[in-house]
């Protein structure tokens, strides 16, 4: 009898054709996700014009929209865990894709927030999912590496929105900005058949042979053999209560507290930062210009920033990211130059949507691989409330109360708090945690 450490064998691939199709896939999936993310925000004037919504109510569907994924992001993790993690990404797809398409066919405002609410549901679930995929099929030295490029999906999504909606919105219309978030539907067949399941769950679920072929594929030099058996970590009574165990519980709080203030400042700027600049005297293709200068510069963070933790440790470049965010926000109120804008909101991309896409590598490497699904989702649903706050707080600082400068203090202030919760978080998980492991035939 042989006993493999699925994780041994795992952690010392070689890049190859395998995961370059899981990453392939989580970084379509979520480029969708970033999409959607900041659609909305890029119609939100044409949504006043033509229904005459008020600021403050179209920030409660934007927050409304984030109940879904709060419910989502929950229940994703959760769910997967126990069918695996490819039939709960094939469910998701299906929901968010046939409610966006519905988003563009409606006429009513109380459609829209409903099908939104919806959509978020599904949408909800990718995030834990996706990272969590992508972090069990990567070689153990490129892992936070592979993670950040994946989540740069996020940014390229929301580039997408600000390039097509220059020229969307005007000639066809805000309707055709959720017809294109919709694609992915198209994509299920491709999907399904070419996307491979988690190694985990298969153990899991008793495919045990199935399991072996895959990790032949990541790492031929292991050659399956009737005798093995694949060793995994072991599980022990209810998932999410597992978070609170064996010293787990103070970096479980701070990881969720990281979270929340994350996803407040993520989902706040990528509502309401058009908005903002125009009150600040933009005009509506400027505004989106800010909202492409913000993903690019998400991008450069998360490929850099996960470049950067696979040398110096996850710890430090978000402390560093949050702190030079917090500050980059508050240089904003001032209304510098237009290029210095641009260079501001860059960096405020890197310290907003890069940092939380490394944050949520830095939460799956924490946690054992069979909980990793329930440690990020959890934290995720925790910042969905955040997440839930940031476009309701967005849409009342530009109600007209506030001059614009008081918004870009107002989110500094989430930004510094995660750098605290960041620098507090206990370094080493192995001292932290016993990892005990059980034999999967």
């Amino acid at each position: 009898m042989n006993e493999i450490r699925v994780v041994d064998v795992i952690d010392s691939s070689r890049f190859n054709r395998l995961h370059a199709t899981v990453l392939g896939w989580c970084l379509c999936l979520i480029l969708f996700d970033g999409y959607d993310l900041v659609v909305f925000g890029s119609v939100i004037g044409q949504l006043k014009e033509e229904w005459g919504a008020s600021t403050v109510l179209l920030g409660m569907i934007g927050s409304l929209t984030l109940v879904g994924s709060l419910i989502g992001s929950l229940i994703g993790g959760i769910t997967a865990d126990k069918i695996g993690r490819k039939k709960v990404l094939v469910g998701a797809v299906f929901l968010f894709s046939i409610f966006t398409l519905w988003t563009g066919l409606t006429d009513s405002i109380f459609v829209f927030a409903l099908v939104r609410f919806l959509a978020g549901i599904g949408l909800g679930c990718l995030p834990p999912l996706l990272v969590t995929l992508t972090s069990e099929y990567s070689p153990k030295r490129i892992r936070n590496l592979m993670v950040g490029i994946m989540f740069s999906g996020y940014s390229i999504g929301g580039i997408a929105v600000a390039i097509s909606g220059i020229w969307v919105i005007p000639h066809l219309g805000w309707q055709w900005m959720f017809f294109i978030g919709a694609i992915p539907f198209l994509l299920l067949p491709l999907m399904v058949r070419t996307m491979p399941e988690s190694i985990y769950s298969l153990i899991k679920m008793q495919k045990a042979e199935e399991a072996k072929q895959l990790l032949h594929r990541l790492n031929p030099n292991y050659i399956p053999r009737e005798d093995d058996h694949l060793i995994v970590e072991q599980e022990e009574g209810a998932p999410v209560s597992q978070l609170f165990k064996e010293g787990r519980s103070t970096p479980t709080f701070l990881f969720w507290t990281t979270c929340f203030m994350s996803l407040l400042l993520v989902y706040g700027l990528s509502t309401w930062l058009p908005q903002m600049m125009i009150k600040s005297g933009y005009a509506l293709t400027s505004s989106l210009l800010f909202l492409l200068s913000l993903n690019i510069g998400a991008i450069i963070g998360s490929v850099t920033g996960g470049y950067l933790a696979d040398r110096i440790g996850s710890k430090k470049v978000l402390v560093i990211l949050y702190s030079v965010g917090g500050i980059c926000l508050v240089l904003l109120g001032f209304n510098p130059g237009v290029w210095v804008l641009y260079l501001l909101t860059a960096f405020a991309g890197a310290a907003s949507i890069g940092a939380q896409n490394l944050n949520n590598a830095f939460i799956s490497s924490f946690y054992p691989s069979y909980m990793r699904s329930t440690g990020l989702g959890s934290a995720l649903s925790v910042g969905r409330i955040g997440a839930i706050i940031g476009p309701s707080l967005g849409g009342y600082l530009l109600s007209g109360k506030f001059p614009a400068s008081m918004s870009f203090l107002i989110f500094a202030i989430p930004a510094m708090l995660a750098a605290v919760t960041v620098a507090s978080i206990p370094l080493n998980r192995s001292s932290l945690i016993k990892i005990t492991e059980k034999r999967v035939v």
